[in-house]
Formats: structure tokens, C-alpha cells, sequence
């Protein structure tokens, strides 16, 4: 009987060491949140809108509201200029803490005001993963999530098939950054959605798409004037509908 009682009591205590205390810090994880101030997606009515929730979305993995993993670090920028590869500041966390969502979706529309001409999401990557080498978090998590129309732009695109097109889309600088990469690229069309999950070349990286029509559904779980920490179903959707957990390999 006394053996039977000492094994799970050790088991307990084995558990207990391995739990973090309760005032532990988060483990690291990184959310970089870009944003396509193009004229392509600026003018589409889902331009404003999309702000509104990436502030919300911020805010909420800013201090792990709900089931959400409250991030380490952020960084917010834009994919694109006025010519490819050109480079373009990432807002750090820094600038985004003790401002409540209102006021982090006043920062966006401050921070962004210029339409660029041309969405480049292969500078953004490139940009992305010098970025995250020199701030040092490499192998941390990490959580990329697009707010943009999703059709990528270079001379000639448009002349381009569908195959041809997304194939150009490099995501070979994010590849190695962590063993746990994410690309979210919301408020595309669904024949958009389909060519980044189908026809965008990587290796490593998961890709989860949702469509405009669905990411406008946030609107129906949130409750005006609520703290964000008390608002349980948009929270709850934010973690099904975006934050959904993509295994690796194209969506067939």
C-alpha cells in the first residue's frame, strides 16, 4: 500500500517543479501584423474595417485576452512602396502599449496615411526576417497576419496567370526563422484565398487564409462599448475563425 502511495505523490512533485509559477513571464512569441495600404485595397470597403479589428486583434494577443496567447513582441508595417524592395519602418510593441484598441486603430491610420502603389509582399518577407534576426528572435514563435486584398504586384503581374503569379510569391526568408511559423492573410476573395494555399511555394510555413465575407462576421459577436476582456464570443472567434491552428502543407 505505502509503494503505491509514493509513486503518484512523486509523479505529483515531478509535475509541480515543471509547472511556471503563476506571476512567470510568457514564452516568447513574436506577432508581426502587416498591412496593404494599396489603392487596390484601400478603396475596397473592407480597407476601414479591417483597421478596426487589426487594432482589436492587437490589443487582445497584447495582453492574452481570452484564449488567445498573449505575444512577447510585435511589430506592425506595410507590404509595399513606391517601387519593389523598398524598405519601410516596423512599429515596435513599445509603440503600441497602454493604448487601448481605439486608440491603437488612431495609430494605424496616423502611422499609414500614404497609399502605396504596389503590394510587395516579397520585400515584406525579406524586411520581416532581417528584422527579426536583429531584434534577436529567432527560433520564438511566430505569427504573421496580413490585412490585404492578397493579389500580388510587380511590373508585368497582371499579364501573368494565376500559377505564374502567386509562383513568384518567395517565402523562403521566413522559412528558418522558427520552428513555428505562421502566415495569415486575411480579407482576400476566395479565388485569392485559394491561390496563397495552393499555389504559393514553401516549405516550413503554414498558411491560413479567410475571406472578406467572413472576417466582416466579427462584427456581429462584438459588443459596442464592452471591454475587450468581457466580450467572450468575438474573443472566441478571433481564436476559431483567425488564430486557427494550420498543420503544415498545402490545403488541397
Amino acid at each position: 500500500m505505502r509503494a503505491r502511495v509514493v509513486v503518484p505523490a512523486a509523479l505529483l512533485l515531478r509535475l509541480a517543479a515543471c509547472k511556471p509559477p503563476a506571476n512567470a513571464p510568457p514564452p516568447r512569441s513574436t506577432l508581426v501584423v502587416g498591412l496593404d495600404v494599396s489603392g487596390s485595397f484601400r478603396q475596397t470597403p473592407y480597407f476601414n474595417e479591417a483597421l478596426d479589428f487589426a487594432a482589436l486583434y492587437i490589443y487582445a494577443h497584447l495582453h492574452g485576452s481570452g484564449k488567445l496567447r498573449q505575444v512577447t513582441d510585435i511589430f506592425v508595417g506595410t507590404m509595399g512602396g513606391e517601387r519593389t524592395g523598398q524598405a519601410k519602418t516596423f512599429h515596435p510593441i513599445q509603440d503600441l502599449t497602454e493604448k487601448s484598441p481605439e486608440e491603437i486603430a488612431a495609430s494605424l491610420r496616423t502611422w499609414f496615411p500614404e497609399t502605396d502603389p504596389i503590394t510587395d509582399f516579397n520585400g515584406f518577407f525579406e524586411r520581416l526576417s532581417v528584422h527579426i534576426r536583429r531584434q534577436n528572435l529567432v527560433l520564438a514563435p511566430l505569427n504573421v497576419v496580413m490585412f490585404t486584398d492578397g493579389l500580388p504586384d510587380f511590373p508585368g503581374a497582371g499579364r501573368l496567370t494565376p500559377e505564374a503569379r502567386f509562383g513568384k510569391v518567395d517565402m523562403s526568408p521566413l522559412e528558418f526563422l522558427s520552428r513555428s511559423v505562421a502566415v495569415r492573410v486575411l480579407y482576400v476573395r476566395p479565388t485569392v484565398a485559394q491561390s496563397w494555399e495552393r499555389l504559393v511555394k514553401r516549405k516550413r510555413v503554414r498558411i491560413w487564409t479567410q475571406d472578406a465575407q467572413t472576417m466582416q462576421g466579427w462584427r456581429r459577436h462584438e459588443i459596442p462599448g464592452a471591454p475587450l476582456e468581457q466580450q467572450d464570443s468575438l474573443l472566441s472567434w478571433m481564436d476559431k475563425i483567425v488564430d486557427f491552428r494550420v498543420r503544415r502543407g498545402k490545403i488541397i
